[in-house]
């Protein structure tokens, strides 16, 4: 009890540690990033709800984002420990009938459908109707989530008419899934809605790139009073947003005209995007302030729009040359964000911005100095997800 008690802490500590109390042998070094990435959380995390050092069980969005990559590097490599483990989590809070554990559809946050994700691929593997069920509990969200004036669905109940990046990562690809498998495509005209809006309402003509959120209501003191928009760009809100748009790309069916509109809006993003690289391949925490004091080059941002671009190429709807330009950002997080212990070969992932928001209590204003302040955390499941799944593309 001793040993687990210690491990545990250390683990709370945010410690990648690689001691014989965690771990009995190295890890194998010459396996695929993806993988070694995959093996050094289950040294951190010994059960997969520890994961981002939750001390119990909780439905998130970060174990949905992880775990994600987690089905991916089980579909390479057939290895049944990094399945048993993804699994776990699911069992833990999903009970025969598919209620979800801690999930609470009268908050309506958007964050709490990414989960549900891994749902669709546990059914396939498994057949167990219990994981369907919780995916019809989640999509019922959707029927009552609030929206503005225009269909766009809120960040969250609490953030009224305000639609974020973030949230098109969170919601779009779970429900243009659902809505496949239920063999009902005219649905899709509402996923595809959630993205024409953040096209009309959010992008800052002097970058060619969308803000991190929009107020409708224009009521937020970090909404512009003419276009509602926030402060700034943020890189990992670009991030949620370019994987949104890839995962959703490889869900609808080819022959929609609406796909061919978001594949082309996902190019001119992925043209914008690339003119903020870094010369090391990453980009800065806030992404067109490259020059300002403070500013930080950051891990889960670069490895989100890495994942994206490489997708992208991978499924036909971005140019060849795009894989450049994702191989660079990939090349620059293990030389400037990935560190190896030397005796356990547990990789730890660097220079991740741990949270960032707007609004709430205390207030976040969007201001470049908000950015700036949220503190700086290893192995944040923000990061590491992306970067397994950018690690999976760049190996096909």
């Amino acid at each position: 009890m001793a040993r687990k008690l210690i491990k545990v802490v250390l683990m709370s500590l945010g410690m990648a540690v690689g001691s014989s109390m965690v771990q009995a042998e190295p890890l194998d070094n010459t396996k695929a990033w993806s993988q070694r990435m995959v093996e050094s959380e289950m040294v951190r995390f010994p059960e997969a709800w520890m994961m981002d050092w939750d001390e119990k069980p909780t439905w998130d969005y970060v174990h949905g984002l992880n775990l994600l990559g987690f089905t991916r590097v089980y579909e390479q490599t057939g290895d049944q420990r990094y399945f048993d483990y993804l699994k776990g989590y699911y069992d833990t809070l999903i009970d025969d009938k598919g209620n979800i554990a801690t999930y609470k559809k009268e908050k309506f946050n958007i964050d709490m459908i990414n989960a549900g994700k891994v749902l669709f691929f546990l059914y396939d593997q498994t057949g167990d109707k219990k994981y369907l069920l919780a995916a019809d509990k989640l999509r019922a969200q959707f029927d009552e989530h609030p929206r503005t004036s225009e269909g766009g669905f809120w960040h969250k109940k609490r953030y009224p008419y305000q639609m974020w990046l973030d949230g098109l990562y969170m919601g779009a690809p779970f429900y243009a899934e659902y809505i496949m498998r239920a063999g009902k495509p005219e649905q899709l005209d509402d996923v595809f809605l959630q993205f024409e809006l953040i096209e009309k309402h959010l992008y800052d003509p002097n970058t060619g790139l969308p803000r991190h959120g929009w107020d409708e209501s224009r009521d937020q003191k970090w909404a512009d009073n003419s276009t509602g928009l926030s402060p700034h760009h943020w890189s990992r809100a670009l991030g949620w947003y370019a994987m949104a748009m890839a995962d959703v790309l490889d869900i609808v069916p080819p022959h929609l005209s609406k796909r061919a509109w978001l594949a082309s809006r996902f190019e001119n993003l992925m043209t914008q995007v690339v003119k903020y690289q870094h010369t090391s391949g990453t980009w800065y925490q806030v992404t067109d302030l490259g020059d300002r004091d403070g500013n930080y080059l950051e891990a889960s941002g670069t490895a989100m729009l890495t994942y994206a671009m490489a997708k992208g190429v991978n499924l036909g709807v971005l140019p060849a040359e795009f894989k450049g330009y994702a191989e660079k950002g990939f090349a620059g997080l293990l030389d400037q964000m990935i560190s190896v212990d030397p005796e356990s070969n547990v990789i730890t992932l660097e220079k991740v911005c741990a949270v960032a928001g707007l609004g709430g209590n205390p207030y976040r204003d969007g201001s470049f100095e908000y950015y700036m302040s949220e503190p700086i955390r290893p192995n944040d499941a923000k990061g590491v997800g992306p970067f397994i799944l950018a690690a999976v593309e760049l190996g096909k």
